[in-house]
């Protein structure tokens, strides 16, 4: 089996170049649409098909990654996302733009559950939230600088960004080709069923209850992200500016925790009891946001909350791989098709909700936390009857 200490690093780089990649677009990608002539609803339906796409298409990578090896499939998603990028980039018309996002949405759901699965690969059950943490800390850290780049890259041409983002991309294929080896072995390959039964194996027992679990957190989060800076700005008088620095301070903060804290805690605590006190806090930080009334209160609120929810996934992630039958690749696969279905629906319940009153998606955030709260529960209960009837 491949050297831990090797292999996690560079799985931190890819990820961490995969996401800045992904975030430079962020800031620019309305208006770069609108330029082309989209309208604010061809905008939503161009955000909203990149994550249909990986809703549908994340188990199948996973899948495709039990039966060939993980690093072939994280190189494809690598070059979709090149290739997408560079599309974008060239794009002339609406038609060309959704051609990319599709092509982007469907190669790319290939990243990020086969590296879960390659971690799940790597480590030993008791090391496996650190390495989940990790991937979790990479991620963020890429949300954090890749819009501000895509802020600065913006200020030379809009498509800039989408041209920088591509050759981000096409580097971190090679530094995948050249430094990373494949940690599936070739006798353990192929040993799923057809992809049907995979499917249904994977969604039986007890374990079933954490892909909802996970399904609640991204709701949530999705609603707040699709909401704060309306809140911030109707509470706080906040800006653009601050708004960037108050998410910066929330992402450092969450994946300082992911990358140090949850390996430590998952290994000493177990990942049950760290998936309790990460949807606690992340009930808090929702109940703290609504008292927001300037930068400070913003940063320190939405920090708590980004705290609790950066340790529920790294931790969801190793359960789920320490007790499911199915690959590794069919479950990471399905975990992150079920986060991508969470970032579908939240953002236009959450702009429902905030239609209705501006409180509304975080009093929604603190119900969904405890209904996650319960589902864990209802999961812990199941599991030790299954283990006493055995």
């Amino acid at each position: 089996m491949l050297e831990t200490k090797r292999a996690l690093p560079i799985l931190f780089a890819v990820m961490f170049l995969v996401m800045v990649g992904f975030g430079i677009i962020i800031p620019v990608m309305p208006f770069y649409a609108e330029n082309i002539g989209a309208s604010p609803l061809e905008l939503g339906w161009l955000m909203a098909v990149y994550s249909l796409m990986q809703l549908i298409f994340a188990p199948v990578w996973g899948r495709v990654s039990d039966r060939i090896g993980r690093k072939p499939v994280i190189m494809i998603g690598i070059s979709g996302l090149a290739l997408s990028f560079i599309l974008m980039g060239l794009s002339s018309a609406l038609w060309m733009l959704f051609a990319a996002r599709v092509i982007g949405g469907i190669l790319s759901a290939a990243n990020m559950p086969t590296v879960m699965a390659y971690v799940a690969d790597i480590t030993s059950a008791e090391d496996r939230g650190k390495g989940m943490g990790v991937v979790g800390a990479a991620t963020g850290l890429g949300f954090v600088f890749g819009p501000a780049l895509g802020g600065v890259f913006s200020k030379i041409s809009l498509s800039m960004p989408f041209y920088i983002a591509g050759v981000l991309s096409l580097f971190t294929f090679f530094l995948v080709l050249f430094l990373l080896k494949e940690s599936l072995p070739q006798e353990n390959r192929g040993r799923q069923k057809n992809e049907t039964s995979s499917i249904w194996e994977t969604l039986q027992g007890p374990k079933a209850i954490l892909y909802f679990l996970q399904l609640f957190i991204s709701l949530s989060l999705s609603g707040l992200e699709a909401t704060f800076a309306y809140f911030a700005a109707e509470k706080a008088g906040l800006g653009a500016v601050e708004l960037g620095y108050v998410f910066m301070i929330m992402g450092f903060a969450g994946a300082l925790v992911q990358g140090g804290l949850v390996g430590r805690m998952t290994k000493r605590f177990g990942e049950g009891i760290v998936i309790q006190f990460g949807i606690i806090i992340s009930a808090i930080g929702f109940g703290l946001i609504l008292l927001v009334d300037n930068f400070t209160t913003a940063a320190i609120y939405l920090t708590i909350f980004g705290i609790g929810n950066g340790v529920i996934r790294p931790s969801v992630s190793a359960l789920l791989t320490k007790t499911s039958s199915a690959g590794h690749g069919s479950t990471t696969g399905l975990l992150s098709s079920f986060d991508s279905l969470g970032r579908i629906a939240g953002p236009p319940l959450g702009g429902w909700l905030f239609h209705i009153a501006i409180g509304l998606p975080y009093i929604s955030g603190v119900i969904l936390s405890i209904l996650a709260f319960m589902l864990y529960l209802t999961y812990n209960a199941q599991a030790k009857k299954l283990l006493s009837v055995r």
